[in-house]
């Protein structure tokens, strides 16, 4: 195994989902690894609003390594994952999982890297499976009669009214207002029944 370089300093990254739950194991690692600062999150792992990811994120400097506990503590989801990992690499931060199944994962190291690449080539391949099986779903609803989308908010009888006091002279804006549309949905209607 090739042996790792480290110009920067080692940065942890901690979460715990719930308020109720302490982060303390994932510390006293991130710390045994010789970890300089450690950044610690409360909130669920699907949520988007974690304040010190994004704070280690922006405080990493190229040569540093973010450190993980496990795995799970950095991604909601294999995609995510990868997509944060990538965003490391591409400002030169290296990677490092200390504990878990997935504990080969540093990518400071030539085994880490071939590691990582192959767990992004499989997060490449869900992000496809997903766009297909998206593109069929849309097919198989368009085939249906139905299509995505919100529905609309002008029926045919709003649209009658609107016709009926677009031809005693009101305006647009006036007629959208007082049926609660916006002037472009019934721009757009009116323009269709035309």
């Amino acid at each position: 195994m090739a042996t790792n370089t480290i110009t920067g300093q080692l940065i942890g990254y901690a979460r715990v989902s719930t308020d109720d739950q302490e982060a303390q194991l994932q510390r006293d690692a991130l710390t045994a690894a010789g970890c300089a600062r450690i950044f610690e999150d409360k909130a669920s792992g699907k949520n988007t609003d974690r304040p010190e990811l994004a704070a280690v994120l922006d405080y990493a400097r190229p040569g540093d390594v973010l450190c993980v506990w496990k795995l799970d503590r950095l991604g909601r989801s294999l995609i995510d994952l990868v997509s944060i990992v990538d965003g490391l690499r591409e400002h030169g931060i290296g990677f490092r999982v200390l504990d878990g199944a997935l504990s080969s994962v540093d990518t400071t190291s030539a085994d880490g890297r071939l590691f990582f690449q192959i767990i992004a080539a499989m997060a490449e391949f869900e992000r496809s499976l997903i766009k297909d099986r998206t593109r069929a779903g849309l097919e198989a609803a368009k085939a249906q009669g139905r299509t995505g989308g919100r529905p609309s908010v002008v029926d045919e009888d709003v649209l009658t009214v609107a016709r009926a006091r677009k031809a005693k002279g009101e305006s647009v804006s006036a007629i959208a207002k007082a049926l609660g549309v916006s002037r472009a949905t019934l721009y757009r209607h009116l323009g269709e029944s035309a």
